[in-house]
Formats: structure tokens, sequence, C-alpha cells
């Protein structure tokens, strides 16, 4: 019987029995072992290896396109601050009127009214913000005898130019020593830059300055405004209100080439009012009659003597 001495199992291959190899088991922690079908991680490229020039001409188009994007982001900065800057309103003129005016205009008055307004609303100094509705409702309140304010144009970066509308008189009063004026749409004012009004309010109502401001009111004065307007847009013209005696309540008004004098009472709409006297006269016409007046004061009916 034939034996045949044992060899100790050995599973490593031939090539790697050698005496000088040494197997390093790998430790669990271990942050750099070699795992199979896995990506090697943590490898770095020496500081001495040069860089390709394909890497380097990326590096560079990278570069190129930061620079780029810096330098559009700071034109177009610069081009919004132009524009708003081309926009802006910093010092405020008035260039005069819209119309033809018999008396020149003191600008400095009006400037200051516009310059409040732009302190209240500073996103306003920008031309293309201003709301010049809202402007002109505010210096009309403070000077009525502007009716609207308008931006025209620009004589530098910073100045804007404004022209004015003012209100054309249709009558005037003169009380307690101070001219008062009417528009046609019944705004009272005393800076009058058009020619003295034709329609004089007359008062005959024996009250006297001092008593109050009835006489002088400001609803008084826009009914003659309004009666003067609505008249002329039915072909007559006013030529003189007279305040009767004995009472303020009541206007007495004087038609050019017309005979009869019309009573009007300042309680009652001045549109219905005109409305009444032209069918009133319109009708005495056609009828050949004459009369000394006309009543339209109370409504649905009319008086005439």
């Amino acid at each position: 019987m034939i034996k045949f001495k044992s060899k100790e199992k050995n599973d490593l291959p031939r090539r790697r029995q050698s005496s000088d190899f040494v197997r390093t088991p790998a430790t669990p922690d271990s942050s750099n072992q070699f795992r199979r079908n896995q990506t090697l991680s943590g490898v770095r490229r020496p500081e001495s290896e040069p860089v390709s020039e394909r890497a380097r001409m990326h590096h560079l188009a990278r570069r190129r396109r930061n620079v780029s994007a810096i330098l559009t982001l700071v034109l177009a900065i610069i081009i919004v601050l132009g524009a708003l800057l081309s926009q802006f309103t910093g010092h405020v003129v008035v260039a005069g009127s819209s119309e033809a005016l018999t008396h020149t205009i003191q600008p400095a008055n009006y400037e200051k009214a516009i310059n409040d307004y732009l302190a209240i609303h500073p996103v306003e100094r920008l031309r293309f913000a201003l709301n010049e509705t809202a402007l002109s409702e505010y210096v009309s309140s403070i000077l009525p005898e502007v009716s609207h304010v308008k931006l025209t144009s620009t004589d530098s970066i910073v100045q804007s130019n404004f022209t004015l509308t003012l209100r054309k008189p249709v009558a005037g009063w003169q009380i307690n020593g101070h001219q008062y004026y009417v528009d046609a749409s019944g705004v009272v004012f005393q800076n009058n830059y058009y020619g003295t009004p034709t329609v004089q309010i007359v008062d005959q109502s024996g009250v006297s300055p001092e008593q109050g401001t009835i006489v002088a009111s400001a609803r008084l004065l826009s009914f003659v405004g309004r009666v003067v307007a609505l008249a002329g847009q039915g072909s007559y013209t006013v030529t003189q209100a007279i305040l009767p005696a004995g009472t303020t309540r009541e206007l007495d008004v004087q038609l050019k080439d017309v005979e009869p004098r019309v009573k009007l009472s300042i309680d009652r709409g001045a549109g219905e009012q005109v409305e009444d006297m032209i069918r009133s006269l319109t009708y005495l016409q056609s009828q050949g009659k004459s009369a000394q007046y006309v009543d339209v004061r109370v409504s649905g009916r009319v008086v005439y003597l």
C-alpha cells in the first residue's frame, strides 16, 4: 500500500506564495481600502504633474464667462441708473401758461406748490411716475386760480418744465375791498391773469360786508359762474347779476338784448333754472308777449309779469 504525503492546503496562488510577501489584513475603518466594483476616491493629482492643455482651456473659458457676466451686470446697472437719472425731477420750473395772458405769472408760488407735492410723493419725481391729475388737484387746492398743471419739457437732466392752465373768469365781485372771480365751472379765485370779466355782481341787498360771509360766499359766486356759462351755451349772454334788496338767496340776471329780468334762487340747481329760463323766453318770443321779469325760482312753475 502506497502512502502519499499529505500537503498543507494553501489557497494562495503560487505567484503570491513568495517568502517576502506579507498579507496585511484589511481593517474595517480603513478609508482608502480598495473594494471591487467601486470607484476609487480620494485620488489627487500631484501638484508637480503638469495640467493638460484641454483642462487649461476649460478653466480659461469658465473665467471668461464669469468676467463677461459681471461686466454685463455692471453695464445693466449703469444703464438703469442713467435712465432713472434722465427721468428725475430735481429742479422745478414753471414755464408759463397754456394760453395768452394779460398779466405776467409770478412763478415762485407755483413752483413751491409743485415742490411741496413732490416732497409728499417722492416717487413721482420720476417723470414717468408723475400723476398730473393728483398734482393739479393739490396745486388747485392751494392756488385755486390754477386749473391744470402739465409737465411739458426738460432743459437739462434734472430740470422739469411745467405749464399752467389758469382759470378764465366769467364774473367778478368786489366785496370788503377784495376782488373775487368765478370761472365757468363755479370755482372762486382771486388772482386773475385775464381781462376783467364783463359780468359784475351788483349788490343791492343792503347787507353790509361786515355782517359775515353770506354776501361774499363761494356758493353764490359758484352759482353765478354756472348760470353765466349755461346761459352762454343756450346762446344767451349775461350782462349783469344783481342781488336784490332784502335778500341774499335770490339772484336777478340781465341778459343781452332781452328785456325781462330773470329771477333765480341759489337754493335750486343752476342747470334746471337756466333750462326753465330758456323755455320761458322762447315761449314769450313765439307768442309776441313782453314781460318785466321772469321768475323760475320754483320747480315746474314759471311766473312772468
